[in-house]
């Protein structure tokens, strides 16, 4: 590791805390547009507990730590789908294509998806009085309406040596109700540093930095997400390989939380994964007011997943599954289907 590197990594990961600071600074609790952000994408991803910012070589770090989008030297392309079945028959999608570039980095594409359509509408407002009636504003007719959430992103990733990487992603981000709509533009920063022994790797990442996204004269701030991340190999061997990763973290409306996650591969070939949310509020309530008592509000908990992966013609298929344990809520399934060569 040249000196160079290791003066880059540490500007970089100075130069991500100084961008996060001012931001997690103001008070933005409950506050956050945009929230769909803030979903985790991939069954691997979601079966290591969102344990993800140190990992690298894969087309759905697009969606987590830019910097991991980086495709080692030898690897052409990587392409991922993604589909979970969210809570309340909320539907998320995403799918994402990097294509290595050699010497000049990765570039990366990704679209993800989050909603609903045919939700029944109920536009009779019940009021009588005309001073009020004259102040509804739904012009619309129809029985039913959809809500859709969408982010549209470009990621550009490139390694300095050979355990450098760094990256940012910029992405259009639109939420769309019944006929109406709001846009917004955001910025993702990651850089990730491989140490050498048992291929432990650190990480640091800064999300969703942007412009608030605005319905009518209400503007909310996208989730802005900070993170740091490690993730090393104690067991690599041609039979079996054994991951560990961590990440700390902080999402500007929500608590600091720490996130842990294990993979076991069995010869390339079946991979098991489980993973651990703390601090999310696992089982928690809010405060009371004198109106109401206080109310238990739901938390994710374990995730626990596996995957297939086998050879074809030269090109490495992989599905993977992942169940996330949801309090008081449906739980959650996802599905990804991961394609590279």
């Amino acid at each position: 590791m040249t000196r160079f590197s290791t003066r880059t990594a540490a500007l970089a990961w100075g130069t991500l805390a100084l961008l996060a600071a001012p931001a997690f600074g103001q008070s933005n609790a409950g506050r956050n547009g945009a929230k769909f952000l803030s979903i985790g994408v991939g069954a691997r991803e979601a079966a290591l507990g969102s344990a993800v910012t140190a990992l690298q070589g894969d087309a759905v770090s697009a969606f987590w730590n830019p910097a991991g989008t980086a495709l080692p030297a030898g690897q052409q392309f990587s392409a991922t789908l993604d589909h979970s079945q969210w809570i309340a028959e909320l539907r998320h999608t995403s799918v994402a294509f990097g294509y290595n570039l050699g010497r000049n980095g990765t570039v990366t594409v990704g679209i993800q998806t989050f909603g609903a359509s045919g939700i029944a509408a109920n536009r009779q407002n019940g009021y009588t009085d005309p001073d009020l009636t004259s102040l509804v504003t739904d012009d619309n007719t129809s029985e039913t309406y959809d809500y859709l959430d969408l982010s549209a992103s470009a990621t550009y990733a490139r390694t300095f040596g050979d355990r450098l990487s760094l990256g940012a992603t910029a992405k259009i981000v639109n939420e769309s109700i019944d006929g109406e709509g709001a846009s917004a533009v955001a910025f993702d920063f990651g850089s990730l540093y491989n140490v050498g022994p048992m291929n432990w790797q650190l990480a640091a990442r800064l999300s969703n930095l942007g412009t608030p996204i605005q319905f009518y004269n209400q503007a909310n701030p996208l989730p802005l997400t900070f993170s740091i991340g490690s993730s090393f190999y104690p067991v690599n061997t041609e039979q079996a390989r054994v991951m560990l990763s961590a990440d700390a973290l902080k999402i500007q409306d929500g608590n600091q939380r720490v996130n842990g996650g294990v993979e076991v591969a069995l010869y390339d070939l079946l991979f098991l994964r489980a993973g651990y949310k703390f601090g999310f509020g696992n089982g928690a309530t809010n405060d009371s007011t004198s109106l109401r008592p206080a109310v238990r509000y739901s938390t994710e908990n374990f995730s626990v997943g596996g995957g297939l992966q086998y050879r074809v013609a030269g090109y490495d298929l992989a599905l993977d599954y992942a169940y996330t344990n949801m309090e008081l809520v449906n739980d959650v399934h996802r599905i990804t289907l991961r394609l590279r060569r």
